[in-house]
C-alpha cells in the first residue's frame, strides 16, 4: 500500500508541480515585461522571445540531469578504476578489446541485429496487410499489438513456460516441449542449448515488437492514394504486384524508420536476456555484460567503458532514424 500511495502521490504532485510551474512563470514573465506603458509593444516582444523557454527549461533540465552528465561521468569513469577512484588510463579499454564475454556480447548483438528487426518489420508489415483486408481487423490488430502492453520481464516470464523443460518421463509443461513430446520427439532445454537459444530468446523481442510495426506500418498503407493503386488494378496487375511494386516503395521510408527504432531497441536489449539465461550458455549481450560489472562486480569503470559502446553503436543509427522521421513528416 505504501508504494501504491506514493507512485498516486508522485503523479499528482507531478501534474500539479506543472501546472503551478507554468502559470507561476507566465505570471512573473507578464510582471517583468508588462503589455501596457510606454514601452508596451517592446516589452510584449521580449515576453513573446522569452515565453518558449519556460516550457523548454523543464526538458533541458531533465536532460542535462539524466542524460548530459551521466555521458560525462561514464567517460570520466570509463578512464578510472573499479571503484570510480583512481586514474587507470586506457586499462579499461585494453581489457574490453581482449576480453572473450566481450566479443561473445558483440557476437550475439550482431545475431540480434540481423535477426530481430528484419523478422518483426516483416510480421508487422504482414499483419498490417492482412488485417486491413479483413471485417474484424481492428480486433485482431489488438490481439497482436497487446504483448506491447506487457513489460520484457513479464513477457520472459510466460516465453519461460513456453520453453520450460522437465527431465525425460516426466509430464511436459512447456508448450514447446509438450508440442515435441505430442509429436513423437524427446523434449530438449531449448535455452541452454548455445547458439540456437539466442534465436529463442529474440523470438520474444519479436512476438513484443511486431504490434509496434503492424501499427506504424497500417497507418503508412493507409495512406498510400487509391488511385495508385486502382490505375495498378486496371493496368492487370496481380494482387502481389500491388504489394511488391506499388505499396511497398511508397512506404519505403516508413519501414526504414521502423526497421531503425527496432534496431535501436535490440542494442540496448537486456532484460530478456536478465530474466531468461542471465547471459549463461552464450546468450551474453552488452548491455547484460554491463549489468554484470557495475552490480555484480562492482566494477564502475569496465562498466562504463561496456556503457560507452552501446552509446557509439546506437548514436549513428538514432541520428539516422531522426534526420529520416524529419523527411518523412515533410
Amino acid at each position: 500500500m505504501d508504494q501504491l500511495f506514493w507512485a498516486g502521490f508522485t503523479m499528482v504532485a507531478g501534474v500539479f508541480g506543472c501546472v503551478a510551474y507554468f502559470w507561476l512563470s507566465n505570471m512573473a514573465l507578464d510582471r517583468i515585461y508588462p503589455a501596457r506603458g510606454a514601452n508596451a509593444s517592446r516589452n510584449i516582444n521580449r515576453a513573446t522571445a522569452i515565453r518558449p523557454w519556460l516550457f523548454v527549461l523543464p526538458a533541458l533540465l531533465v536532460l542535462v540531469i539524466y542524460l548530459i552528465y551521466p555521458v560525462l561521468n561514464s567517460i570520466w569513469l570509463s578512464f578510472t578504476g573499479g571503484t570510480g577512484g583512481g586514474f587507470v588510463g586506457g586499462a579499461n579499454w585494453s581489457w574490453l578489446a581482449g576480453d572473450s564475454k566481450f566479443w561473445e556480447s558483440m557476437r550475439n548483438n550482431a545475431l540480434w541485429l540481423f535477426v530481430v528487426p528484419a523478422l518483426s518489420t516483416f510480421f508487422g508489415l504482414l499483419a498490417a496487410t492482412l488485417t486491413d483486408r479483413i471485417r474484424w481487423g481492428n480486433i485482431a490488430k489488438s490481439l497482436i499489438f497487446m504483448p506491447m502492453a506487457i513489460s520484457f520481464i513479464g513477457a520472459s516470464v510466460i516465453w519461460k513456460f513456453v520453453y520450460d523443460y522437465r527431465g525425460e518421463g516426466q509430464e511436459q509443461i512447456g508448450l514447446l516441449n509438450a508440442i515435441v513430446v505430442a509429436m513423437g520427439g524427446a523434449p530438449q532445454a531449448w535455452i541452454t542449448m548455445p547458439f540456437w537459444n539466442n534465436f529463442f530468446l529474440m523470438m520474444i523481442l519479436v512476438w513484443i515488437q511486431t504490434g509496434f510495426a503492424m501499427v506504424i506500418l497500417s497507418a503508412a498503407l493507409r495512406g498510400i492514394p487509391e488511385e495508385t493503386i486502382e490505375a495498378a488494378i486496371l493496368d492487370g496487375a496481380s494482387p502481389m504486384q500491388i504489394f511488391w511494386k506499388i505499396k511497398v516503395p511508397q512506404i519505403w521510408g516508413t519501414i526504414a524508420v521502423v526497421w531503425t527504432t527496432i534496431t535501436i531497441l535490440v542494442l540496448k536489449v537486456f532484460d530478456i536476456v536478465l530474466a531468461m539465461t542471465n547471459g549463461q550458455w552464450g546468450s551474453q549481450v552488452l548491455a547484460n555484460l554491463m549489468f554484470d560489472w557495475m552490480f555484480r562486480g562492482a566494477d564502475f569503470g569496465r562498466a562504463s567503458a561496456i556503457a560507452l559502446v552501446i552509446m557509439l553503436l546506437v548514436t549513428p543509427i538514432m541520428v539516422w532514424n531522426i534526420r529520416n522521421a524529419r523527411k518523412e513528416m515533410q
